[in-house]
């Protein structure tokens, strides 16, 4: 089915009546999010041959979209969100877990409750950290959202990443209560780990220049360092616009940032389980939306600057991080409360660069996980599993008349051999160390 080209974003909140959707006029269809008390709680998408949709009929739409995040916030068990590479969690008490769903009275106003205790204030200081480089606009437009946050941070930081104009600076002196810093080195590990040195705050907050932020985001981010093992906790990454073919494909094919609706969490335990299989510490969330606990920085943990944009690869530097404090017993969260909406590559050129560039950064990360640690999961990763995925690709790109979706997705093959070449950047700093 092809996957259209234009869809209107709309979000609709459950506490209100639901209305009766109409076409929207130059739109495939709608794309919609279902909210309680600003917490997203599912989606789901209705084609423009179907609509107008009456408010019942997208009642129905709504209660299949938001069961699983509703049964996973009200009940103890029944809807946990398998964990990426385990299989779902066994239900270890059937009845009472029918009993407890059979009891749900108005489960939204429940929900809503819960989406107002996780909105009060944080009890730790928080740095936001936008890193950037050469995006005055796609920067203005996020510290605008940063400025109507709920509950503002300790402070912002603008990290401007071996600039090549004075674009960033000025923009940042236009926004009162921004503080500016140079960093001279390129790539966004070098900008990250310097936003780290020089924060103030308990969590330094990270959000990407393309993004906007939701007004509770690090309210719900900070939350999830009441546990003192928890060292990194990610959030949802939502379209802010479906605009263009090549923004509908990221969004609906590719799923590398969007990690459903249902929280999770990542411990040492599940790390020990996976550690010869392969980690999928891809699958935590996205660096466009995460926060740190500052401490790790202080015991000594880094975001390796040969990796990530700007060095090597689109990315693989966050989630080498995360795969770093994994294997030393510490935890990370995943808690799709905390929201920004991004804004996807709107052209087709610039999508088929970014999977290559992604695909790259993620092989890059995989060999150097490797180097780290020697766990084999890595390179199982690599020589079995991708190998074997690009080949399940290539039979559906067959079978779809080379649908432009899967001939985007397999342009990642020639990023995972250019992600080969980071073999040589070790060896190289093998060389230099002896």
């Amino acid at each position: 089915m092809s996957c259209g080209d234009r869809w209107k974003v709309l979000s609709i909140d459950l506490g209100e009546r639901l209305p009766e959707l109409s076409g929207e006029p130059g739109y495939d269809g709608v794309h919609i999010i279902f909210v309680r008390g600003g917490a997203p709680l599912g989606h789901c998408r209705i084609p423009a041959e179907q609509l107008p949709l009456a408010p019942r009929h997208l009642a129905n739409c709504a209660a299949c979209a938001i069961a699983p995040a509703t049964g996973d916030q009200l009940l103890k068990e029944g809807f946990r969100s398998a964990l990426p590479g385990l299989p779902a969690p066994a239900i270890n008490s059937p009845e009472q877990t029918l009993a407890g769903l059979l009891a749900l009275d108005r489960p939204i106003e429940q929900l809503a409750s819960g989406v107002r205790d996780r909105a009060s204030a944080p009890r730790c200081d928080v740095t936001v950290a936008v890193c950037t480089r050469e995006r005055p606009d796609a920067l203005a437009r996020c510290l605008e959202s940063l400025r109507g946050l709920a509950q503002q941070p300790k402070e912002i930081l603008v990290i401007d990443n071996a600039p090549v104009s004075e674009a960033t600076r000025e923009t940042v002196r236009r926004i009162p209560g921004v503080r500016y810093h140079k960093e001279p080195r390129p790539g966004l590990s070098a900008a990250r780990n310097t936003a780290m040195a020089i924060a103030s705050g308990d969590i330094v907050a990270f959000a990407d220049d393309d993004v906007i932020v939701d007004r509770n985001w690090i309210t719900r981010l900070s939350h999830c360092f009441e546990d003192p093992n928890v060292m990194v906790a990610t959030g949802l990454v939502l379209p802010a616009e479906l605009e263009t073919r090549a923004q509908v494909i990221f969004e609906q094919d590719f799923q590398f940032f969007h990690q459903g609706f249902r929280t999770r969490h990542f411990n040492s335990e599940y790390f020990a389980a996976l550690r010869e299989k392969g980690v999928p510490v891809w699958s935590i969330g996205a660096g466009a939306n995460m926060a740190v606990r500052r401490v790790a920085f202080e015991r000594g943990y880094r975001f390796d600057t040969r990796l990530g944009p700007g060095v090597f690869g689109g990315c693989g530097e966050d989630s080498e991080f995360w795969y770093s404090l994994l294997a030393d017993g510490w935890s990370c969260v995943y808690e799709p409360s905390a929201v920004v909406h991004h804004f996807h590559r709107a052209s087709g050129d610039d999508l088929r660069r970014l999977v290559r560039q992604y695909m790259e950064g993620h092989v890059a990360a995989l060999l150097l996980q490797f180097s780290k640690y020697r766990h084999a999961g890595n390179l199982r990763r690599l020589l079995l599993r991708l190998p074997a995925e690009y080949l399940q690709l290539l039979f559906r790109l067959v079978v779809s008349g080379f649908a432009l979706e899967n001939r985007i997705l397999f342009s990642g093959v020639l990023g995972c051999l250019y992600g080969l070449r980071f073999v040589f950047r070790l060896r190289r700093k093998e060389t230099l160390a002896a």
